[in-house]
């Protein structure tokens, strides 16, 4: 009965602490826990996984909703019978302005280089060269970041509503919080153009 009532205390106790972090703060909380974690990030997670001190995020990064971050392999639980104490462990450095997209999987002893982009759903298994974008299962390169920069450039200049935060001027740094703030504010703009121009 007890061991139960403590197991909701703690629930409860946890999840009222990570309600006071937003998607810009939280990096402060996951630093408290031994991860390393640059300026200006965006993480859309509440948890590093269960060794947050093998974690490092550089500068300007986003990790999206869903993503896992998995840096020891589960499946030396097979041979506990035969090597008790056998684990295995493996860091995570996603380093300088990286994308890690929707319910990836990043496997333990990777390495994604900066100005890199991982696709939703892709299950990184080996290092990502910098300036690429990775999908699949398990990830492979299908553009560099060039090409990638020049494809969304395209779609954008056909997309983009008239008077669309032209506040924002390309090639100025603003912080992630302050652009996606400018973006909720903007919301209604983009989707009422968008429900016209995408039919």
């Amino acid at each position: 009965m007890f061991r139960a009532l403590a197991a909701v205390l703690g629930a409860l106790h946890s999840r009222l602490t990570l309600a006071r972090y937003d998607d810009f703060t939280i990096a402060e909380y996951l630093r408290s826990q031994g991860a390393q974690i640059g300026d200006d990030c965006r993480i859309m997670i509440r948890s590093l996984g269960a060794e947050p001190w093998l974690v490092r995020i550089g500068n300007h990064c986003t990790i999206a909703p869903g993503v896992a971050l998995t840096t020891h392999d589960g499946g030396t639980w097979i041979f506990t019978a035969e090597f008790p104490t056998l684990q295995q462990f493996g860091r995570i450095d996603i380093l300088d302005n990286c994308f890690i997209g929707m319910c990836s999987i990043i496997l333990p002893g990777v390495r994604i280089g900066p100005n890199s982009v991982v696709g939703a759903g892709a299950v990184v298994t080996k290092d990502v060269p910098p300036g690429t974008v990775v999908v699949g299962c398990p990830a492979v390169p299908i553009l560099t970041i060039d090409e990638y920069r020049a494809k969304l450039t395209r779609a954008w200049a056909a997309q983009r509503p008239p008077g669309y935060l032209e506040d924002l001027k390309d090639g100025v740094h603003y912080s992630a919080a302050h652009i996606q703030r400018r973006k909720s504010e903007a919301q209604r703009l983009l989707r009422e153009h968008l429900e016209r121009t995408l039919k």
